[in-house]
């Protein structure tokens, strides 16, 4: 039986995930902004700079009108922090899903969530696997919200390199690119998780996607700089900037493996998180 303590944090836990995706859905994150703004100050030709002005007008009227900045709200991926003095219990798997169907309500959010066979959708965002709850332990108690839309997950990509060839990296971000065009609404953002295993190299390059990307180290920024001599551009329109900026996160690896994952992300890299107030 729920006591009074316990139901007061899994109200809040809901609560607070449903603001997370409100924030997140309206409000693009403002290091991302600033990239693209920096993006649109430095292309050349009239079509990317307009495509760039459109994105930003869009970003201004979404807050203005208190609506999703895109009509694809995404699938829920969503990474807390529990401090030691909280039981990770399903109750608290529950209060986020319970988050989450109410933001798909409040936001709202569109039903995306099928069954991956039938195509029959849970129209709340909930279901087996879903919302993807990431759990590590931390000095408070957050959630972080990113919401993933399809045109951009459907062209990310894991390669299991071998050690030999660890300065093919560059090679797989860029044909990655390549071969995605103009699908995932860039410019983009990439996460790149190196090392890891099969599954885990995709884990690290989704978390990339969580790090600040008006910064980026001398191995990004090479990355970063390939991308965009694609000269895709935004919409794959064509100009300057195919991606806003490249991330990476590593682990470590078998030694007889090198496994490599990009996660593709569209313009709209939408994220946020809250504290739980208990």
């Amino acid at each position: 039986m729920v006591n009074t303590a316990e139901s007061s944090l899994l109200n809040a836990i809901s609560r607070s995930t449903c603001r997370a995706f409100r924030e997140a859905e309206i409000h693009l994150p403002g290091d991302v902004i600033r990239a693209l703004s920096r993006a649109a100050d430095r292309e050349t030709s009239d079509l990317a700079r307009g495509e760039l002005a459109n994105i930003l007008s869009n970003i201004s009227r979404a807050e203005e009108l208190g609506v999703p900045i895109c009509q694809d709200t995404g699938v829920p991926v969503i990474y807390m922090t529990i401090p030691p003095d909280i039981a990770l219990t399903p109750s608290i798997y529950e209060a986020v899903a319970k988050g989450v169907r109410d933001a798909t309500l409040a936001v709202p959010l569109r039903p995306n969530v099928v069954h991956p066979l039938s195509r029959e959708n849970s129209k709340d965002n909930t279901g087996p696997g879903m919302p993807a709850i990431h759990v590590q332990p931390g000095d408070r108690l957050t959630i972080t919200v990113l919401p993933k839309g399809a045109g951009a997950e459907n062209m990310s990509r894991i390669v299991m390199l071998l050690p030999s060839q660890k300065d093919q990296i560059p090679r797989v971000v860029a044909e990655t690119m390549l071969l995605a065009g103009g699908k995932p609404c860039p410019p983009v953002v990439l996460g790149v998780g190196i090392g890891g295993t099969f599954d885990g190299a995709a884990a690290l390059a989704k978390e990339a996607l969580l790090l600040p990307v008006d910064t980026m180290d001398a191995f990004e920024q090479e990355l970063c700089d390939l991308v965009n001599e694609l000269g895709i551009g935004p919409m794959g329109l064509g100009g300057k900037t195919t991606a806003l900026a490249v991330k990476v996160k590593t682990a470590g690896c078998h030694t007889a493996s090198l496994p490599v994952a990009v996660n593709v992300q569209c313009w709209a890299c939408r994220r946020v998180t809250v504290g739980v107030n208990r």
